[in-house]
């Protein structure tokens, strides 16, 4: 019964990473032949250049997917959970106590993390836009709607992201399977035809291909460089579906499919040099092709939302870390935490992917601007994973250094080839990633400011309280919470209500929120109390960058290390600090007002925490940094 129970639960997870972690990959085959033969890349279409070619996509899809994500990648777990953020912890936590390697390496993971969102607007931008494209096949008088049907098409999709995606969801694997078994089917009756094409499994054929080409090779790899990207959404995707039914998912059916129909398309070019003009939609007949482009459609819908709730998910971690200031997260199931609205963060989206569309007007101009950030991210990966391998997990120096100098030869080779696209579109997603990674550096060095000016402005916790215990002060019948981000210092919501209330509490609490550098913390270390002087306590709740944070849930927990409490007696004072920028040391004056704007923007304290709006008192207070 158990081996039954966990044999449907991987099979039911590895339908749904069909879904999620592999639609970006499963719809690349919509535009990757073609821009690999296009006039811009000068490779002649005849026999030895297509099986070149396709040797080349077949083999990489061997050694960068399957062999340094699907095999070595998903090693590098976090307790369970993967990507970019998962593993720059991982990394800084195996580098040692060395401040300024740690700083560096969570430098760079910032940066990776950043490139994400450049990712975030390209794909959901060309993936649409290349599949409405099939309809200029069906018909040329199609090609005047293209533009405004993608628009349409992305303009709900990003409309519906407030209701979730827990029913939509539910369909998303089912259309995945139907989509990778079209790609095997179609692309085999091809290799049917034109069985040479099946030369390119010899991986000979591609090392000849991309010798031949000389200096050329980093244009021809950076049009190549399509049919990879998508691979980091294995890694990062590991948490919600686990190692297993990703590997399966790859191995079983989208490995096979992808391979099957690249060889289908360079078999199709081998017959019919013609079909160039768009190979994919070309391996249909006519009288599908109306289907072919409405399931095409679809899979492009199911990969950009994919690569949406990432950018949801990575902004909420991001925020966790203290990266980003507080934004809206709205819960879209009772059930999964994991499935989350961020309004902000879908509206800016919006507004980029639509530029993109209108800015680049078809697959071909946008195929430039993809790739560059993506090829970035895996490089930063594999140079995080070295610290692992090394540091985390004591492989032999030799070894490591033999293992991730392979991989740093191919990220490198697909990151130079990506970067001569660079004034074609390539600027694109690193101005985004760059501007993400301003902000989110200065968010966390305006926050450092912030708790230092507010640390020598304020009296020390200790001596405080213990001066208060022999007053004769009112003390209301009441339970207060002050929240701190320092918990040595008194917090200004304490000293404004001595001094404007001239009252205490029955009891009160020195909250302080600490968010730490791992996924998950569990419920044993959530919350820790300590007794200071009578009628004040310290209290210190713990939470990972992928937990839910939740106040009055975690001082409920309080009972059990011997700190009763009436829920419905407490008061919530919170200090709203007005941040006001002054030249001199700190941060360029430019980036003060920046923190500033996003300082008195951020989202509710007490929203973001959960906390009963009808219990909290906010106080504000002036602070210079």
């Amino acid at each position: 019964m158990d081996k039954n129970t966990s044999r449907d639960s991987v099979a039911a997870l590895t339908l749904g990473a069909l879904g999620i972690v592999y639609g970006d990959i499963g719809t690349s085959p919509l535009y990757t032949m073609k821009e690999v033969f296009s006039p811009a890349t000068g490779i002649p279409l005849d026999a030895v250049h297509l099986i070149g070619a396709v040797s080349v996509i077949f083999w990489g899809l061997m050694m960068v997917v399957t062999l340094k994500y699907v095999l070595l990648i998903l090693r590098a777990d976090n307790r369970g959970e993967g990507g970019i953020m998962a593993l720059t912890a991982l990394a800084a936590k195996a580098a040692g106590t060395t401040p300024r390697r740690r700083v560096i390496l969570l430098l760079t993971g910032v940066f990776g993390a950043a490139l994400f969102y450049g990712d975030s607007i390209i794909t959901p931008a060309i993936s649409v836009l290349s599949a409405v494209e099939g309809l200029e096949v069906v018909s040329t008088g199609f090609k005047p709607f293209v533009l405004p049907i993608s628009i349409a098409v992305l303009i709900g999709l990003f409309a519906v992201q407030r209701y979730g995606t827990s029913v939509v969801g539910k369909l998303f694997g089912p259309v995945i399977v139907l989509w990778f078994g079209v790609l095997a089917v179609t692309g085999l009756h091809q290799i049917i035809q034109q069985p040479a094409i099946l030369a390119a499994l010899n991986p000979l054929n591609a090392f000849h291909f991309l010798v031949s080409q000389g200096w050329h090779i980093f244009v021809v790899v950076g049009a190549i460089v399509l049919a990879f990207t998508g691979a980091e959404a294995l890694y990062a995707d590991m948490g919600h579906f686990g190692k297993r039914p990703i590997q399966l998912a790859w191995m079983g059916l989208v490995l096979p499919a992808l391979a099957i129909n690249y060889m289908g398309q360079g078999a199709l070019l081998m017959r019919d040099p013609s079909a160039l003009e768009n190979p994919f939609f070309r391996l249909f007949p006519e009288s599908v092709l109306i289907p072919a482009v409405m399931l095409a459609t679809v899979a492009t819908v199911i990969a950009s939302q994919a690569v949406i709730s990432g950018a949801y998910s990575m902004t909420k971690q991001a925020m966790q870390l203290g990266l980003l200031p507080r934004m809206q997260v709205q819960f879209t199931s009772a059930k999964e935490m994991g499935q989350i609205y961020m309004p902000g963060v879908n509206w800016v989206l919006l507004a980029g992917v639509l530029l993109a569309v209108v800015g680049f007007g078809n697959s071909s101009a946008m195929a430039a601007a993809y790739g560059i950030a993506v090829t970035v991210t895996m490089l930063i990966t594999t140079i995080l994973t070295f610290f692992v391998v090394r540091n985390g997990w004591k492989y032999p120096l030799a070894l490591t250094i033999a293992s991730t100098c392979v991989f740093l030869t191919l990220d490198t080779l697909l990151v130079v080839s990506c970067s001569l696209k660079f004034f074609q579109g390539g600027w694109f997603p690193l101005a985004m990633g760059g501007a993400i990674f301003i902000v989110m550096a200065t968010w966390r060095r305006g926050r450092e400011l912030l708790i230092d000016s507010i640390k020598q402005d304020d009296p020390e916790l200790l001596p405080f309280i213990g001066a208060l215990s022999g007053d004769s002060i009112p003390r209301a019948m009441r339970t207060a919470v002050y929240a701190a981000a320092n918990p040595d210092t008194v917090p200004q919501a304490l000293m404004h209500n001595l001094k404007h209330n001239q009252v205490l509490h029955e009891r009160n609490l020195i909250l302080t929120v600490v968010f730490h550098d791992v996924p998950w913390i569990p419920v044993a270390d959530r919350v820790r109390v300590e007794a200071l002087t009578p009628g004040f306590w310290k209290i210190k709740v713990n939470y990972g960058f992928k937990d839910t944070p939740d106040i009055p849930a975690a001082l409920e927990m309080c009972e059990s290390q011997g700190l009763a409490l009436n829920m419905f007696e407490i008061s919530y004072f919170l200090s709203r600090e007005i941040v006001v920028p002054t030249k001199g040391t700190g941060m360029a004056h430019w980036r003060e007002v920046l923190f500033t704007v996003m300082s008195r923007n951020s989202g509710s304290v007490a929203d973001y925490f959960r906390m009963p709006n009808n219990c909290v008192i906010e106080l504000g207070t002036r602070v210079q940094i």
